[in-house]
């Protein structure tokens, strides 16, 4: 950021010195330094096996298993109407952050982390046992 602002007051400065609008000038030419920084930042990125996909980080794949299963299971959660299709794929969503947080608890060393995973695994466990009992009004 600090590069873009040094290289764009640089710019306007050699505009206001050379003619035209600098204004115009040092926004061309920032674009131009912000898009060279942005393809460098892409061309470094690391491909995994020839597929042209960046790898995927030990931080992403530690959840890609409690991912996967929550979105398949919330995919299948159904209801006969819209308010019971909700409670279902809701409960799944639920249980998925439960997953998730129980990942960051096992495996995170951060005290801030797991202060907020527990939070999160207290306050969503708490809300599917509120959803599991909701029943259709008049039932």
């Amino acid at each position: 950021m600090r590069l873009a602002l040094a290289l764009a007051a640089l710019t306007l400065l050699s505009a206001c010195e050379g003619g035209g609008d600098p204004v115009e000038s040092a926004l061309r030419d920032t674009a131009a330094a912000n898009h060279s920084a942005v393809t460098r930042e892409t061309a470094s990125a690391e491909p995994s096996h020839g597929t042209g996909h960046t790898a995927v980080s030990a931080g992403d794949q530690a959840f890609k298993a409690s991912e996967a299963a929550m979105h398949e299971r919330m995919m299948a959660a159904s209801g006969g109407t819209i308010d019971e299709a909700y409670i279902a794929k809701m409960v799944e969503h639920h249980r998925g952050a439960v997953a998730m947080a129980d990942v960051a608890l096992a495996q995170s060393r951060d005290p801030e982390i797991r202060r907020m995973a527990q939070t999160v695994k207290d306050a969503q466990t708490r809300e599917i046992a509120e959803m599991q009992a909701w029943r259709p009004t008049g039932q």
